[in-house]
């Protein structure tokens, strides 16, 4: 077996990303019918090509001998300033997901790490994230907490 690298995904990465995030999405919210797995397959190629054009994205992968074995990506959010400054660039980190036979082999701990040094090299004053009971120890090692203020949230009628 080789050795683990972290790669930036970029465009020519595009097909794997997506397919992972639906591997992501129907582990955790349960499967769904191939006609919406095609038209949400379509939707992530088109979203992910727009947002890492204009670097609104970025996301790692660990990859071994060829093979992706997890990744995580963080959305980049342009916020209005204050007083202190005249913007600020929050990060939201989504879709962390590691293969089911490669967890708990350190892999998510290694992107997260990378994601959060990319955070800081741009300027990015706070990251946030939703996590699942499994991650949320990982992510509380590197220094994540409740946040201050209530997060509320209201899903409004499509």
């Amino acid at each position: 077996m080789g050795s683990i690298e972290i790669r930036l995904i970029g465009q020519n990465d595009i097909e794997i990303l997506t397919k992972y995030r639906i591997d992501y999405l129907t582990e955790m919210q349960g499967d769904i019918s191939d006609e919406y797995k095609l038209r949400l397959h379509s939707e992530l190629l088109r979203y992910f090509s727009e947002v890492i054009r204009t670097d609104t994205f970025f996301a790692f992968m660990a990859v071994i001998d060829n093979r992706v074995l997890g990744f995580g990506g963080m959305i980049i959010k342009r916020i209005p300033g204050d007083i202190n400054r005249p913007f600020y660039l929050e990060g939201e980190i989504l879709n962390m997901y590691t293969l089911p036979d490669e967890r708990r082999k350190g892999y998510s701990s290694l992107i997260l790490k990378e994601l959060l040094n990319e955070a800081e090299r741009r300027g990015i004053s706070k990251v946030s994230l939703h996590t699942s009971k499994d991650g949320e120890a990982l992510y509380r090692s590197f220094g994540f907490s409740d946040p201050i203020y209530p997060v509320l949230e209201l899903g409004l009628p499509r």
